[in-house]
């Protein structure tokens, strides 16, 4: 479980916003080497990844951790 100080950045933040903004920052590139899921190298779009990771929690987690690291430190 993310602790309450990375938490606070995913308050009212919907997914989309949250991957938009990791492939504004990283690119699908970097952000594939990141998390690794085949929907972010393999033609990878934000409606596919979205669908991805609705359906897989784990997968929401990391892109979320990542997206609290991101804040963190900007």
């Amino acid at each position: 479980m993310m602790d309450k100080k990375l938490r606070k950045h995913l308050n009212g933040v919907t997914l989309e916003t949250i991957l938009n903004e990791l492939v504004d920052y990283y690119g699908w590139r970097e952000l594939s080497d990141l998390v690794k899921i085949r929907c972010f190298y393999n033609d990878p779009s934000i409606k596919s990844s979205l669908t991805f990771l609705r359906k897989t929690p784990w997968a929401r987690t990391e892109v979320e951790k990542l997206y609290c690291e991101l804040k963190e430190h900007n």
